[in-house]
């Protein structure tokens, strides 16, 4: 199955491993809650979807790389214990506890998330002395004397043996108590994934031309070369930072993340020409609806490729628009609802008093959050936004000496720019995604490349949200068409198959 898949299906199995009967047990009794053994290649997003997961359900995460671990470290130091049996005194070996066990105990206390998901990575690759000790933690959930919490689902990753030359073999006796899941690259799912994470336009565009350089691993005469979805993303960040630095991605800087020389040097020379393109196309003229004739006419005579980059660059500079809309919605909407908050407070106390108690616990439960592993990044984002506002409104009050009655007052005003900035940014975004419209419009009317640009504006989660909220007429207009135009092509096809498999009357 493809990585969106195995996502879906770890969530299933937390839940129903989570879900407890009407006297309060485990639906699932803790004994038959079999771990999650996750095997896929390299570099497809195995512990990204962890991360996803603990953030979207609410529970506690603890990760390590199980190889970086002796078997002192994972399963504790072994220790003389005095006991009496039969009458008879005896010296009995017992451990301290595992340090990864400590780990999910100290996480339960310090956030309060009595549930969670212990995610050991590259479980096939730890030593010989620590791989039997690991084989019975996936067995009875135990290192040495010491159990797992309840609550807890592990899940266990690891790459197969044509990728990894360190691997082991599980024997059956361990395979026949972990819950296996296989996972294969699937460039449609990840493009999901990079359009959701704002990954940089030229990754995605040059992917959507070179599906077939989205995920490669080659034995040469040089050792392995590949291309993996995780460099691809972490190239995709350092093009962001170098653009802000105004410094060139290089063949070498590129190879240094695509380790497969003919495809770094094949996006090296596409980078080039998607800047160029940039250039020459004039995107944010575009945008602007200000675009020349000649503009339209280059376009209208470029080659298939050339037009999807150019489409591919306007998509994301409207993907980064409208995700500032809605990072600006959401931000309005929470800063909206802790003044409701502060507001029921009064007259009992003043702003002056509960505004810094609301601050530190919000600073409370983001760090909480943070530590169990359930903070993503804009998440993280969002709460940094939310603490600043709120603490300059804090600052305020000091500063320029607010008497306590008009405090509220002078709040609400200077909240008001907020819901100012986030009309401005949906205005600007709507007018944005008008003009490309209308410029794709007049360069290549219904054609192939609209049904990818609405298609892409549908399968963007920014993108669709914008126009959910605050409508396009344009969107709408072709969306429709396209709709019917589907609903035609299945109408015949059934037609169609319906002749096949129909018979003559008796």
């Amino acid at each position: 199955m493809n990585i969106k898949q195995a996502k879906q299906e770890i969530e299933n199995t937390l839940r129903a491993y989570l879900t407890r009967d009407e006297l309060g047990n485990y639906l699932i009794p803790a004994v038959r809650q079999r771990p999650i053994l996750l095997m896929g290649p390299p570099g497809i997003g195995k512990t990204q979807i962890m991360e996803q997961i603990a953030a979207q359900m609410g529970v506690g995460l603890v990760a390590y790389t199980i190889t970086h671990h002796t078997r002192q470290s994972a399963v504790g130091l072994p220790f003389i214990e005095h006991r009496t049996y039969g009458g008879q005194e005896v010296a009995v070996t017992e451990y301290t506890m595992s340090e990864i066990l400590a780990s999910v105990w100290r996480l339960m206390e310090r956030t309060g998330r009595k549930e969670g998901i212990l995610f050991l990575d590259e479980i096939n690759c730890v030593s010989e002395t620590l791989a039997p000790m690991m084989l019975q933690f996936l067995q009875c959930k135990t290192f040495g004397n010491q159990p797992l919490p309840p609550g807890w689902l592990i899940v266990a990753a690891g790459n197969p043996p044509e990728y990894n030359r360190s691997v082991r073999d599980f024997d059956v006796v361990t395979l026949d108590r972990v819950k296996r899941i296989d996972v294969e690259e699937d460039f449609s799912v990840w493009k999901e994934y990079a359009r959701d994470k704002g990954l940089h336009g030229a990754v995605i565009s040059y992917l959507d031309i070179r599906k077939e350089d989205f995920y490669r691993i080659e034995t040469t005469a040089d050792g392995l070369q590949f291309a993996t979805a995780r460099g691809w993303e972490d190239l995709s960040e350092l093009l962001y930072a170098y653009e802000k630095l105004g410094l060139s991605a290089t063949r070498e800087v590129v190879g240094q993340y695509i380790q497969l020389p003919r495809i770094a040097k094949d996006f090296a020379n596409y980078l080039e020409l998607y800047d160029k393109y940039r250039r020459i196309y004039h995107v944010e003229d575009i945008l602007q609806g200000t675009w020349q004739t000649v503009t339209l006419r280059e376009l209208q005579s470029a080659p298939f490729d050339q037009r999807l980059s150019v489409m591919g660059m306007l998509l994301s500079r409207l993907r980064e628009s409208a995700k500032a809309a809605r990072m600006q919605d959401v931000l309005t909407v929470r800063l909206h609802e802790t003044l409701l908050e502060l507001k029921a407070t009064l007259p009992g106390r003043t702003c002056a008093e509960t505004l810094p108690a609301m601050i530190l616990g919000r600073q409370q439960a983001m760090a909480r959050a943070e530590e169990a592993g359930s903070l993503d990044r804009e998440s993280r984002e969002l709460c940094q936004r939310e603490l600043a506002a709120l603490e300059d409104y804090s600052s305020r009050l000091i500063r320029e000496d607010i008497p306590d009655a008009d405090a509220f007052d002078a709040i609400k005003e200077w909240f008001a720019p907020q819901v100012e900035k986030r009309a401005a940014l949906a205005e600007e975004t709507g007018r944005r995604m008008d003009n490309t419209f209308r410029f794709l419009e007049e360069c290549f009317g219904d054609s192939q490349e609209m049904v990818i640009f609405v298609t892409e504006i549908t399968a963007g989660k920014d993108t669709s949200w914008f126009v959910e909220h605050f409508g396009c007429e344009a969107y709408f207009r072709h969306n429709k068409a396209l709709l019917f135009d589907d609903t035609r092509r299945r109408l015949r096809e059934e037609i169609a198959a319906a002749k096949d498999f129909s018979v003559d009357p008796v």
